[in-house]
């Protein structure tokens, strides 16, 4: 690995520059009111999961209570990219990030991109326990127990994403300034730094590319066991129920897995490389999966519509014309 020489008199930059999307220079007004439209569409879709499943007392199992937290990590992940990208359409000054901004960036994506990754090892133990050991899965994983499991994959998260951060953001940053990506994510801000990065790259393919991995694998173990316990059940319908529980997490999984895949294990893959998976799972994947979970879950379309229908409901009349 190339390493990067020191030079005297070396300043820390105070800010960076964004590179911003691939092929948006040219209709920069287009493109804004697109990602316009996939912010208010996974704002809207996310919220009104979680309102859905607050407020409807049919949802009160464990797999709509993770149900809840995914839907609230889609929309602040979302929430930590797509608004400085669209700014950085309307004017230069808005791919403009100072040194702190870029670092809050950085934490804020990790932390709930690696809680997500977390989320998802624990919606598939949720879903092993319900169809291989149902007897016990309403003592198992009761209330208290979901809320324990919850919380250590939003600690486990925080703690994931301070280590790289401070490790990111321990070099020194003496020039250029500007980010081949269109935020600030570890591979191309490591590559402006004026230091040696070996030991950060080593972290990335150890902690991430083993945690993502590790994840991965027991998904697939709970899922072979979950496949193995459905060929057992004599009836279709029921094998078909079971099957339908498992099918929208699957899919949201391979969605969320892939992309970063193709990133984080080669570190220095930046800029028009990095770029698509990226805005996969940043901004498609947070917009599809309330459509995954809604579309594939009878439960949850029942619950929306009495959600949606009371709402009519309680809307004031309108006052007549006088």
């Amino acid at each position: 690995m190339a390493v990067k020489t020191e030079y005297p008199n070396q300043t820390m930059v105070s800010y960076f520059c964004l590179g911003g999307l691939m092929y948006t220079a040219e209709h920069p007004t287009l493109f804004f009111l697109l990602l316009l439209l996939i912010y208010s569409i996974t704002m809207t879709g996310n919220l009104l999961i979680l309102l859905t499943v607050g407020s409807d007392p049919h949802l009160r199992s464990p797999m709509y209570h993770f149900l809840g937290h995914l839907s609230f990590l889609d929309t602040c992940l979302c929430t930590v990219t797509v608004p400085r990208v669209m700014a950085g359409l309307l004017t230069l000054d808005g791919r403009v990030i100072s040194f702190e901004g870029c670092a809050v960036q950085l934490y804020c994506f990790h932390f709930l991109a690696s809680t997500e990754c977390f989320l998802y090892t624990v919606m598939a133990y949720d879903r092993y326990l319900a169809i291989c050991q149902p007897l016990q899965y309403p003592v198992t994983m009761n209330r208290q127990m979901c809320a324990r499991l919850a919380g250590i994959t939003w600690a486990i998260g925080a703690v994931h994403s301070a280590i790289h951060t401070s490790l990111t953001f321990r070099l020194l940053y003496c020039g250029p300034h500007h980010i081949a990506h269109f935020f600030c994510d570890i591979p191309p801000v490591l590559k402006l730094a004026c230091a040696d990065t070996t030991i950060n790259e080593i972290v990335i393919l150890a902690n991430i590319g083993i945690v993502a991995a590790g994840c991965l694998v027991l998904i697939v173990i709970s899922y072979v066991f979950i496949v193995a316990a459905v060929l057992e059940i004599r009836t279709a319908k029921g094998r078909q129920r079971a099957f339908s529980t498992c099918t929208a997490h699957l899919t949201v999984v391979l969605l969320y897995y892939m992309p970063p895949v193709c990133i984080y294990l080669q570190p220095r893959s930046s800029g028009a490389g990095a770029g698509a998976p990226a805005v996969f799972y940043t901004m498609v994947t947070p917009m599809l999966n309330p459509f995954i979970y809604t579309l594939r879950n009878k439960e949850v379309k029942r619950a929306l519509r009495r959600l949606l229908c009371q709402g009519f409901l309680e809307s004031p009349p309108s006052s007549p014309a006088p």
